[in-house]
């Protein structure tokens, strides 16, 4: 007759294994079989939560440094590789007239001008824009403070409701007519069709547009 686990001084006491505890350590010596008997370090929920100072794995100097000119003034940051533009523009320099909208090029909420050139600043890296000027909203009044003909004619001509898409939609307006876009308002219409204004002001864009166009907007 053999004795019972509990009779046996020299046998260590059991563990009780939990359904939590069982996975980890199968998800521990799966990776550790897959990666040559070397251990991945593995990260829970928790810790992310929870980060310490040990966790921070890129020293901020050690960030690819960039140049910008934004509003013609010239910017220098530090930023990580997956930085884009708008990440940047609002979250290192501070300039938050430029908004997140769809964060998927779809909204136009985050329309800056680049180099000249209406872009989804949301689809931009900031390291690929680096020495390239940036225009945006916080950029369109002049040094003592006069508003861009643009925004004078959207609030003359009440092209806002809420106003989240307004900066996207003014930057989007300028580009649309330095690039020869706004000759009819259907035209306007389509190249205007990329910034989504959900309160549905567009027929009002369109006349505030029209009004800078034909110079009826002077400023």
């Amino acid at each position: 007759m053999t004795d019972k686990p509990a009779d046996r001084p020299d046998r260590e006491p059991a563990v009780a294994l939990s359904r939590r505890n069982f996975l980890r350590s199968g998800a521990v010596a799966t990776g550790a079989s897959a990666f040559g008997g070397i251990a991945p370090r593995v990260v829970y929920a928790d810790d992310i939560a929870n980060p310490t100072e040990d966790d921070d794995l890129v020293a901020e100097d050690a960030l690819p440094k960039i140049e910008l000119v934004v509003n013609g003034r010239r910017r220098a940051l530090a930023v990580e590789p997956r930085t884009t533009l708008v990440e940047a523009l609002r979250d290192t320099l501070g300039l938050t007239g430029t908004k997140i909208g769809c964060n998927q090029g779809q909204c136009g909420a985050c329309t800056v001008l680049l180099d000249g050139r209406r872009v989804n600043a949301c689809l931009v890296l900031a390291l690929s824009a680096n020495g390239a000027e940036v225009t945006t909203v916080e950029g369109l009044a002049d040094p003592v403070g006069n508003l861009h003909p643009m925004q004078s004619a959207f609030a003359e001509h009440d092209a806002f409701q809420c106003g989240y898409c307004t900066p996207g939609q003014i930057i989007s307006a300028i580009g649309c007519i330095e690039e020869g876009h706004a000759g009819s308002a259907a035209e306007i219409r389509e190249y205007m069709s990329g910034n989504l204004c959900r309160c549905g002001a567009y027929p009002n864009i369109v006349a505030a547009i029209e009004a800078v166009r034909d110079g009826t907007r002077e400023g």
